[in-house]
């Protein structure tokens, strides 16, 4: 019997009939929104708490001793200079936070010498898999009163596409707290990236800690303050740098609705500015509370702005805690993009917005709203999807599209270089320009993916795959140690291919993610994974290597399964016969990992042990159906140092999980017999190269 008492019972089944009822009543955006700030304001206790996650065991404990908080990621990117479409598709303009200088103000609150570095860096991991503290990268823990760090920043935005910087503007009747960036910008015409500016109207208080209440700088909204606002913003409205929509500034508002008559408000700035000699000015405002047509408020456009006003699926019950007293939310990133595409045009002009991802833990400590499964490919799929279906205006100026944000470092939403990703985020931005303006590199024929380790067997495999007679784009993967040794194969033999080098971790496994990853970006299709398997622990391990082998690559086959994959889009995964087994059959000590995994990897089907794997993790794919595995960006701390083991490391459990990733990504996997129309009868027989195990 639950032992939660009657008055929780109770406004949970109000909170739920109030809920209904909402998305029952035909109200459009503005009312709905309105309706739901005044509920949140006023009966926001009757909001549920949040579902709880679970208690964290061993297994999450071990793996946050192993975290490396420096180390990098699968999918990570060095610098780089992209080729971009030209024209581009879009003008890109990320919000810009200048945060990042200490002032008087944030050293009476927080402490002296604060900026948002001091949230970033203190922050810690939630729950198991929790990718924080996120810790800057090669522009350092900046101080933005440096000119030249904002000439960097200025240098990385354009040279990967983005077209504009909007500043958030920080205005208390008068009180600049946070300009000095902006000044220095003004004053340094050599910083050549267009600007605009969003007043961050709200009052500051102490939420992040929790003091809603205790006000450090508030807003009092008057004519009076529009007029000195204006007056003192028209110099960076006059600047030649200044972004323009049909030859107007662009002025951003961030919530109109706090202002007492937000219409008199615009009249006053438009008169103004053209009494000043500024001309007619683009109003806009940012769609993060509130969603009115902005002609009803005298405004010109809105701006969509992610997260904000979305409901994802919350996910937390699913993550194991590693601070039990967690009571933040975990949401599902994945939705942001796939509900904005969805979203009908509406009868108004509005800017589409992307997000690169959100987690707001080093602001709200253990109370944090964090967004699972964002990366930069799936970010670079947003843009590029919004950039051709979203945008209508033929005109250059009015293809607009916002991007929350350049630095929100304390929210997690940034774009510039961090330790774990690198340069990823940006090369997804240019990514996603050169995809919008359909400009895909497709290289032709397959790859061929070797992890090397045993000379002799390695040289049976290159042998192998030049009987094939397919012309193999070759990938070889190797430790420093067999380095040496797997050249001199490489090179006596009759292909050429490139190797790369790697500390000896995680078995096969993770030097192919690293290659597959890399392979992806670069436009390759289908992949041959394959790995000079010996199994030393087991008598028959070299027939199980060559009876893989002759059943991927016989010469009469290997040409009609790279046929099959041309011929049937939803192909994902071709295995050896024989070789697909249970899941459940032989779970051994791989159930905490392959849970972690699915939990990690964000899997739609949480049931696993219905569903069959590859045993040996040698087979032919299509890199899009491992997008699931590949966009988690495990990171290389996650992988045990190698020790011999049999089983039982996130390498083994990811050898489980091939053929899942391949089913949620909507493809199948097949044996190679049945994609060679041959009878497949190995399925019936006991498995000779492995001892089921139970649970």
């Amino acid at each position: 019997m639950s032992r939660r008492t009657p008055l929780p019972l109770l406004r949970t089944a109000v909170f739920h009939v109030l809920r209904g009822l909402f998305r029952a009543v035909p109200l459009g955006e503005a009312s709905r929104d309105r309706l739901r700030q005044w509920f949140l304001g006023r009966l926001g206790f009757l909001v549920p708490a949040p579902p709880r996650g679970l208690p964290a065991n061993a297994h999450a404990r071990e793996r946050q001793g192993r975290r490396d908080a420096t180390g990098r990621a699968i999918g990570y990117r060095g610098a780089s200079t992209p080729v971009l479409p030209s024209p581009l598709p879009a003008r890109l303009v990320a919000f810009y936070l200048p945060q990042f200088h200490p002032i008087p103000e944030n050293d009476a609150a927080w402490g002296a010498g604060f900026t948002e570095w001091r949230n970033v860096n203190r922050a810690t991991p939630q729950f198991d898999g929790h990718a924080q503290p996120r810790l800057s990268g090669d522009l350092g823990d900046y101080d933005l009163r440096d000119t030249d760090v904002m000439r960097r920043q200025a240098e990385l935005a354009r040279r990967h596409g983005i077209g504009a910087f909007a500043f958030y503007f920080y205005w208390f009747n008068g009180t600049r707290p946070l300009e000095a960036p902006l000044q220095a910008w003004l004053r340094n015409r050599d910083i050549d990236l267009p600007f605009c500016l969003c007043w961050a109207n709200e009052s500051w208080s102490r939420r992040w800690d929790g003091r809603d209440n205790e006000i450090i700088l508030g807003q009092q909204h008057s004519a009076e303050d529009d007029l000195a606002f204006i007056r003192h913003v028209a110099r960076y409205l006059e600047d030649p740098r200044y972004l323009r929509v049909d030859g107007k500034p662009v002025l951003l508002v961030y919530r109109p609705s706090l202002f007492p008559d937000i219409r008199a408000t615009a009249g006053r700035w438009r008169s103004e500015c053209e009494r000043l000699g500024v001309g007619g000015i683009h109003l806009c405002y940012v769609q993060g509370f509130e969603r009115p047509d902005p002609g009803d408020i005298g405004f010109d456009a809105a701006i969509e702005f992610p997260p904000n006003l979305s409901e994802p699926t919350d996910i937390t019950r699913w993550q194991r805690l590693l601070n039990p007293d967690f009571a933040g939310k975990a949401l599902d990133w994945r939705q942001l993009a796939a509900g904005a595409l969805r979203r009908s045009p509406p009868p108004y002009t509005l800017y589409p917005c992307v997000n690169p991802g959100w987690d707001n833990e080093p602001r709200r400590t253990g109370l944090g709203r964090v967004f699972l499964h964002a990366s930069p490919r799936r970010y670079r799929d947003w843009l590029s999807s919004t950039i051709r279906e979203r945008l209508a205006s033929p005109r250059p100026d009015e293809r607009l599209v916002f991007i929350n944000a350049w630095n929100e470092w304390a929210e997690g939403a940034v774009l510039e270089p961090d330790r774990r990703l690198g340069h990823a985020w940006l090369h997804a931005t240019s990514e996603g320009l050169r995809h919008a303006a359909g400009d895909r590199t497709q290289p032709s024929g397959p790859a061929a993916v070797v992890h090397a380790w045993y000379p002799d067997e390695f040289a049976d495999i290159l042998q192998r795959l030049v009987g094939t007679r397919i012309d193999w784009r070759l990938y070889v993967t190797t430790s420093p140690e067999r380095e040496r040794e797997i050249r001199r194969v490489l090179e006596r033999s009759a292909l050429s291919g490139e190797v790369v080098v790697s500390e000896n971790r995680g078995r096969d496994i993770l030097p192919f993610l690293r290659v597959a990853d890399r392979l992806l970006d670069e436009g390759h299709d289908i992949v041959l994974k394959l790995h000079t398997k010996r199994s030393q622990h087991r008598r028959d391990g070299d027939q199980w290597r060559r009876d893989m082998l002759d059943r991927l690559m016989a010469p009469q086959r290997a040409g009609r399964i790279l046929d099959a994959f041309a011929s049937d889009p939803l192909l994902g995964a071709v295995g050896p016969e024989g070789h697909l087994q249970p899941m459940q059959t032989y779970l051994a000590a791989n159930r905490d990992a392959i849970e972690y995994l699915v939990t990690r990897l964000g899997l739609q089907d949480r049931r696993y042990l219905p569903h069959r794997f590859i045993a040996g993790s040698m087979f032919w794919c299509r890199l899009d159906a491992l997008r699931p595995l590949l966009d988690a960006h495990l990171e290389e701390w996650e992988f045990e140092p190698e020790d011999g083991q049999l089983d039982g490391t996130l390498a083994h459990a990811i050898e489980r999980i091939f053929a899942l990733c391949v089913n949620d990504a909507g493809f199948e996997t097949r044996s190679a017999a049945d994609v060679c129309g041959e009878p497949d009868t190995e399925g019936d027989r006991p498995y000779p190269y492995a001892r089921p195990s139970r649970g």
